[in-house]
């Protein structure tokens, strides 16, 4: 008798677990098939690997002059003695939805940026009066650090303050910074932390905007496409492995 219950457990034990599989394997193919699922990013594009700066123009000119150059694998802004305005580097094309990867490093007292959605316009003499700004800065060497963490670097400037500080000028410091509309969200990404997160719309932004010095600026952030732009302050700043990647 005994050896019949003991059978007849085993056989309920075997069926019962026949039965278990099919959720196992259904939760398998369901991370599979996530996994399988088209990619809704683009492929990183090269926009300067230390070879040429042909995805670049200056902004409200076709040209640049020597005041960006490539030195060793580095794309370096050194403002002309006896100059007149600046020279700000921008994207030939523009870009909606992205992220976008590169390293930076800043002079001794420097002063510089990162800008999106910026659009050229004869009147404009500046492409931070269209575009937002990701500051780049030596946050121990410039006057405008003083002015708090909103001013200083991995800040969306004069908005949201970094929550980890950067390298100090000299070192190089990382960017990922993605842009994506859709999704309604902006996020820096310093030396691999995710410093800030802040949306790109709706009233998160409008406060955001309302409670910086941009408040009455009539040609700021209202566009949600244009070009891309490395700010010159009038300082010695250094780029390099600028990729990017569109977002669908």
């Amino acid at each position: 008798m005994k050896k019949l219950i003991l059978g007849a457990f085993t056989l309920a034990l075997a069926f019962t677990s026949c039965k278990e599989k099919p959720k196992e394997d259904d939760t398998s193919m369901t991370a599979e098939q996530t996994m399988e699922t088209p990619s809704q990013e683009g492929e990183w594009v090269t926009l300067f690997d230390g070879t040429n700066l042909d995805a670049f123009k200056a902004y409200n000119k076709d040209t640049l002059s020597s005041q960006w150059s490539i030195k060793g694998d580095a794309l370096v802004f050194t403002p002309a003695e006896g100059r007149h305005g600046s020279e700000n580097l921008i994207t030939k094309d523009e870009y909606h939805n992205f992220v976008i990867d590169f390293d930076w490093m800043i002079s001794q007292g420097g002063n510089s940026g990162f800008m999106w959605a910026v659009k050229e316009d004869p009147k404009l003499g500046e492409p931070y009066l269209t575009g937002p700004e990701i500051q780049i800065l030596d946050d121990k060497g410039h006057p405008d650090a003083k002015a708090g963490r909103t001013h200083q670097s991995g800040a969306l400037y004069d908005m949201i303050a970094a929550s980890e500080m950067a390298n100090p000028a000299g070192e190089w410091n990382h960017y990922e910074i993605t842009i994506n509309y859709d999704a309604n969200q902006g996020v820096i990404n310093m030396n691999g932390d995710d410093v800030v997160t802040f949306p790109l719309s709706g009233e998160g932004w409008t406060k955001l905007v309302e409670n910086s010095k941009f408040k009455n600026w009539s040609d700021f952030a209202k566009s949600d496409t244009g070009h891309l732009a490395f700010q010159d302050h009038g300082h010695e700043v250094s780029f390099k492995n600028i990729k990017i990647k569109e977002l669908k």
